[in-house]
């Protein structure tokens, strides 16, 4: 037989060609270069405000934060334990045979097992450890047991215990925030006594993005930071079926507004004012030409299938909704910018998805390179009497180059009183800088929405395009303020990121939210009647104001408005009287999902109200539910409730 295999050999290594160095040495070398020109290594190290996550303490420091209490005790445990032996050898003479030294081993020789140190392989400790570890093990055909290294005593059963320590090991500990995400945080709206403050001023937000990234969150199995719950995102994801402006007398606003007041669903000794805004949505053939650019992060921490590929495929579905009259352009950056598509014609869809289509993730992230050329881009393609904008599509890290946030907006600022608007789309986890989409977006006069699904993307690039790229109204701002003689006591539930100085709100010079075509916005407050055993503040013994001038309104809402290209707001005004009381499934599906969002973030106000309650009032007021929003609100609720009594 060995005859046999040496003929074998022999004729293998015959056919075998023989390597030559040189030209190995030559395909190394291009390989070492391919490899640097596509990670960029060659070019300057982007600025950035993070930190360098290199070094071993910090690796270890990200290790062990990922690890259960009792695995990360039983880590800590072996690590010092070997660091001791490693430091002090003697050490190891205490355990087992005092006899047993170290051996220098000969690669080539045989060892000879000795009967006090050698284990009996029939033991029922290796039957565990042959039945637990089936990947490991050999068949005597396999190996020759002559050339095996014995475990001494006190290894082979530090190997038994750290089995069975393995085995009592619980599964990893859902985390609540996924490491690296950075969310813009402020506190909660506190509660206001009306007497002290009557009136509450804050911006409009149109936004999605907090509900689609908590959906996300809690699909992976994961609870949202609290940072991450924007309640008042959350509530305007969903259509409501509001007056459309056409439809009421007068119809010539951009927007109509519409009060309503009713019972808190979790406590009935308080109330819910609704304030509804219904933009108006124009004929869709009336509407200007659109200039768009897509400002697209190619980094290497854009080559996941939730990123790249997916942005890809959303803007896919967007070009179905573009005109022969609008025009695209693409601009990309990693380590550098480059418009890697000229202005172009949406008829030319051909032309567009194959620029598309050859987009590859690679290298480091300048996002300030990639949003200068985008404007100047938009500068070029921007005329009189159309729509420009520019939308980035991004992870999160927009590493802009510039010294702080300030900065920051006033250069978007300076854009968009150009006429040049700017939206953003997140995409994937683990690196989303939310904080400076949120900024972005919102200094842009744009929307910022986060694509976690290409249903997501169906949503916000085709069926809600007109909304997001067409705005009928800037800067749009609401102060609400309330009657003391009958409101005691008030809270805005969300828009703590949108709040405003009482003064911003006749000063047209402060920038706010926008209302894109079509676009609805829903802010809910809870309010404490006066004589309410439901007040939580003691009233002041100089505090009471007798109402002569108003006695039938609880409240008093205005607005203020620009039409675009204005310098000059609008105001609309909306008195809050008894006749405001109703209910319907839109406002009980609001209040649902409002419970929702405090359940997520801070559920102090709620009593005894939970889980329970928010899943029965919001499966019972779906409605109609044409798109099945509403029902897969009502499931992701479940499985929120699920992993948050874990």
């Amino acid at each position: 037989m060995s005859d046999d295999l040496n003929d074998l050999k022999q004729a293998l290594q015959a056919t075998t060609p023989t390597p030559e160095a040189a030209r190995k040495a030559e395909h190394l070398m291009l390989a070492e270069k391919n490899f640097e020109r596509l990670q960029e290594t060659t070019k300057p190290h982007r600025h950035t405000f993070r930190q360098s996550d290199d070094g071993h303490f910090k690796g270890v420091k990200k290790m062990m934060s990922m690890l259960s209490n009792r695995m990360a005790l039983g880590t800590a445990t072996a690590l010092a334990c070997a660091g001791l032996i490693a430091v002090f050898p003697e050490i190891s003479a205490q355990f087992g045979d005092q006899k047993h030294t170290n051996p220098v081993i000969d690669p080539h020789a045989t060892v000879q097992s000795s009967p006090e140190t050698a284990p009996n392989t029939s033991t029922k400790t290796d039957t565990i450890i042959a039945s637990d570890m089936q990947a490991l093990e050999l068949s005597e055909a396999e190996v020759d047991s002559d050339h095996i290294m014995p475990l001494s005593r006190p290894a082979a059963s530090m190997r038994s215990r750290l089995l069975q320590e393995t085995r009592d090991i619980r599964p990893l500990e859902l985390k609540s925030n996924p490491s690296g995400d950075v969310f813009a945080t402020a506190p909660q709206n506190p509660l206001r006594v009306t007497v002290e403050h009557p009136v509450s001023t804050f911006s409009v937000d149109v936004d999605t993005a907090a509900y689609a990234y908590i959906r996300s969150a809690l699909q992976a199995g994961q609870l949202p930071p609290k940072e991450a719950v924007r309640i008042e995102e959350m509530i305007n994801y969903f259509q409501y079926d509001y007056t459309d402006p056409d439809e009421h007398p007068g119809g010539d606003a951009a927007f109509h507004t519409d009060v309503t007041v009713t019972q808190t669903p979790w406590n009935a000794e308080t109330q819910l004012v609704r304030i509804a805004l219904q933009g108006k949505m124009p004929e869709t053939d009336q509407r200007p030409p659109l200039n768009l650019v897509f400002l697209i992060d190619t980094s290497g921490s854009m080559d996941q299938p939730d990123k790249l590929p997916l942005l890809i495929q959303s803007f896919r579905l967007m070009l179905g909704q573009l005109r022969a009259t609008d025009e695209i352009a693409i601009v990309t950056y990693a380590g550098n910018a480059g418009q890697v598509l000229e202005p172009t014609s949406a008829a030319e869809k051909t032309s567009i998805l194959g620029a598309l289509a050859r987009l590859q993730a690679g290298g480091s992230t300048h996002g300030q390179a990639g949003l200068q050329l985008a404007y100047r881009t938009a500068s070029q393609m921007a005329t009189a009497q159309e729509v420009t904008r520019i939308i980035l599509a991004t992870d999160g890290d927009f590493n802009l180059g510039l010294s702080d946030s300030k900065q920051l907006k006033d250069y978007i600022a300076q854009q968009r009183d150009r006429g040049i608007y700017l939206s953003v789309l997140g995409f994937g986890r683990g690196n989303l800088n939310d904080a400076t989409l949120q900024t972005l977006a919102q200094n842009g006069n744009g929307q910022a929405a986060y694509i976690d699904t290409l249903s997501e993307a169906q949503k916000v690039l085709n069926d809600q395009l007109t909304g997001a790229l067409f705005p009928i109204a800037n800067d749009v701002k609401i102060q609400v303020e309330f009657n003391p003689a009958k409101i005691s006591e008030y809270r805005l539930i969300g828009y703590e990121t949108r709040a405003l100085k009482r003064e911003d709100f006749n000063n047209d010079k402060v920038d706010a939210g926008d209302i894109g075509a079509g676009h609805q916005v829903t802010a809910l407050y809870e309010v404490t009647p006066v004589g309410s055993p439901a007040r939580l503040t003691s009233p002041l013994r100089y505090g009471n104001r007798q109402d002569t001038m108003t006695p039938g309104e609880i409240g008093f809402v205005a607005l203020r408005y620009k039409q675009p290209g204005s310098t000059q707001s609008q105001r609309v005004e909306t008195p809050i009287t008894q006749d405001n009381i109703g209910d319907d499934d839109d406002l009980r599906f609001a209040a649902a999902i409002a419970g929702f969002g405090q359940l997520l973030r801070d559920p102090r106000y709620l009593g005894n109200w939970g889980w329970n309650a928010a899943i029965d009032l919001a499966d019972n007021a779906r409605g109609a539910d044409q798109f099945g929003y509403r029902a897969a609100a009502v499931t992701l609720m479940r499985l929120a409730q699920s992993l948050n009594t874990k």
